[in-house]
């Protein structure tokens, strides 16, 4: 968590600051043009998150073919190295009441089943946030809207493509790990 607020306390001053220095717009309005665009971020996503998370269980299973990870893209997963950074990307299931970032019970079928379902929810949710927070840029007039909303715009956009990466690095092996359970609940059956 620390991470992304640093990230999104550098970009703000960065995009202040270049908007300042260039005379863009006055001080006070470039300021709250960043804080107004960065607070409805954070609207818009959460917003986002909300609605998905509302969603019934069923659209977002485990057979379900929208969120197959094919071999290609795991193996792009592996070059660019998301196993080495993905335990820092912010997660916050936890506030729509399932936490992805830890396997709190590998042993239980069911369990697996509903945190693959979570992760096909925040993958949703990611992407939709994508094009989402280009909204800004149609709240503030002239300029600015190319040099503050879209430069905002911009990180939010990286913010929500690295847990994109990170929910879709791992759901194929929860997914081997949910058939391995399921196949050594059959054996024992």
């Amino acid at each position: 968590m620390k991470l992304y607020l640093s990230i999104i306390g550098i970009a703000m001053a960065l995009i202040s600051a270049l908007n300042i220095v260039l005379g863009i717009e006055t001080w006070y309005y470039v300021i709250a043009a960043v804080v107004w665009c960065t607070a409805l971020q954070f609207a818009l996503d959460g917003g986002v998150a909300i609605a998905i998370n509302k969603m019934p269980d069923r659209w977002f299973g485990v057979d379900n073919r929208l969120y197959h990870v094919s071999k290609r893209e795991r193996e792009l997963y592996k070059k660019l190295k998301v196993r080495l950074w993905k335990d820092k990307v912010w997660e916050l299931g936890g506030i729509g009441g399932f936490s992805k970032k830890n396997l709190r019970d590998p042993s239980d079928p069911k369990y697996i089943e509903k945190f693959i379902i979570e992760c096909n929810k925040g993958v949703l949710t990611h992407r939709l946030s994508y094009p989402i927070g280009f909204l800004a840029m149609l709240t503030l007039p002239n300029v600015c809207a190319f040099t503050v909303a879209l430069p905002v715009a911009i990180v939010n956009l990286y913010l929500n493509i690295l847990p994109t990466l990170a929910l879709r690095y791992n759901t194929p092996k929860l997914r081997a790990m949910l058939e391995r359970l399921n196949r050594k609940r059959k054996d024992g059956e």
